[in-house]
């Protein structure tokens, strides 16, 4: 690239002061200068940027702590202004589509009760400086956002929830009750963190700025589709699908059991563990394994190989591209273990702790449970605790928030194809944090039956 292709200055007031605005498409930035102040702003932070004559306006995210919306008001020749502007949002938006239509659906009283203040405060402002065309909703009841997903017109480029990972688990099986259920699933579902465990931010954006909204709306705003597995849940003859988690044993304790503390936030779960390590009460079940792998070390490899894999190759091309009334198929997958487990399953013979299977790294802030887990390998990570000392599990919780438990030995960790559980006296039953009978079930993954949004290509976990 020649020089001047790399760089591009506009001379400007800036905010009333002297100053200019310096895209640096080597640097991948936005460099802002009114007097004697200079702001660097990656070009992914940038939002908008729109020249009306000679009055320039740019909108991006900086780094304040979390990120804050700031929008510079410029003046300039007017000449310059608009193949300037043309270019830096060319530059910042690249082959995304600016301005997506999004459905909103808010959960008004998430987790510790402030949905409806944390949109309002920090993500309408962020999607109303990109311009985006919102739909919003206001969940009334439980269960209203499936009936929203499940008559949904198939036109957005994205369902945003509002909320915490709970609202999600409601549209995706809104989508899976639609004659057209496949094609539902390839709109983009992201979530917008306003609850108490809020995994699937944290998986998607990271720990440094998961719970952040307007990181969230920065990752809907400018993320690309991404595949996403999703895992059918088949109790009592009814087939449910499961995008998160599924828990049982004390895993289960501490989402199900902490529901009348959800004022506390994301410390109602290690309240909830706390008090599970004085009973350590065994998980009664029996558990069958479809297995793909068990050897730790072997998944730590193949999980850096896959990761650098889409790294280069990163998401698949937006969804401007693509239309989904062109799905041939839309019914859903047929469950390919339906019959149960045969002489290729193994069953686990130790007492359990607890069991925790999910298709996603973090399912809390403080708690990296499945490390080695990617949003479209086609299996489901599933972690089998042991009964084990007290000590041992005090010690994991040290670890817990970098994934160190994944070594501990009495951890059994597996990447299976399928499970099933049956239950062998009372106990708790968490599917993304949503309490379902204590039942015999069986569990089993779908490889990149939804999809959703992500500026990197791949879940935001190093390990």
């Amino acid at each position: 690239m020649a020089e001047s292709e790399a760089e591009s200055e506009l001379k400007a007031t800036v905010g009333g002061k002297p100053g200019a605005l310096r895209l640096s498409r080597k640097q991948s930035s936005l460099l802002v200068q009114a007097g004697g102040k200079k702001t660097e702003v990656p070009l992914s932070q940038v939002v908008w940027a729109e020249a009306n004559e000679g009055n320039v306006l740019v909108s991006a995210l900086v780094r304040k702590g979390n990120l804050a919306l700031v929008n510079w008001h410029c003046e300039c020749d007017a000449a310059a202004a608009k193949p300037w502007v043309e270019e830096l949002m060319r530059a910042a938006y690249g082959d995304v589509k600016p301005r997506r239509r999004l459905k909103i659906i808010i959960n008004p009283v998430g987790g510790p009760g402030r949905g409806r203040q944390i949109w309002e405060k920090r993500a309408k402002p962020v999607f109303d400086a990109a311009h985006a065309e919102l739909d919003v909703t206001f969940t009334e009841r439980q269960g209203h956002a499936g009936d929203i997903a499940e008559s949904l017109p198939l036109d957005f480029d994205a369902v945003v929830t509002v909320s915490g990972d709970g609202l999600l688990h409601e549209v995706l099986n809104g989508f899976a009750k639609r004659p057209d259920a496949r094609k539902a699933m390839q709109i983009p579902v992201a979530p917008l963190p306003t609850g108490s465990g809020n995994g699937f931010a944290l998986s998607l954006i990271g720990l440094k700025d998961g719970l952040d909204p307007a990181a969230a709306a920065l990752n809907v705003i400018k993320g690309q589709p991404m595949d996403l597995d999703l895992c059918s849940f088949t109790q009592a003859g009814k087939t449910y699908y499961s995008f998160m988690s599924q828990s049982m044993g004390l895993m289960a304790d501490v989402d199900l059991g902490t529901e009348h503390l959800r004022w506390m936030g994301n410390a109602r779960f290690m309240y909830g563990f706390l008090r599970g390590l004085v009973s350590l009460k065994e998980c009664p079940v029996e558990l069958s394994i479809k297995v793909s792998d068990t050897d730790k070390k072997k998944m730590v490899d193949t999980h850096r190989a896959l990761r650098s894999k889409r790294v280069a190759s990163a998401s698949r091309p937006d969804l401007t591209d693509t239309n989904v009334e062109d799905l041939e198929d839309s019914s859903l997958p047929e469950l390919r273990f339906a019959d149960g487990p045969d002489h290729e399953w193994i069953t686990f013979e130790k007492p359990v702790l607890y069991v925790y299977a999910g298709k996603m790294p973090y399912v809390s802030v403080d708690l990296l449970q499945f490390p080695v887990s990617h949003a479209n390998d086609g299996l489901i990570d599933l972690v089998v605790q042991e009964r084990t000392q007290r000590g041992d599990l005090v010690k994991a919780i040290g670890v817990a928030p970098k994934g160190g438990q994944y070594w501990i030995d009495s951890q059994h960790y597996f990447k299976v194809h399928a499970y099933r559980a049956k239950p062998l006296g009372p106990g708790y039953l968490s599917v993304d944090g949503e309490a379902y009978p204590w039942e015999e079930f069986q569990v089993e993954a779908h490889a990149g039956l939804a999809t959703t949004l992500s500026m990197l290509g791949h879940y935001a976990v190093d390990f």
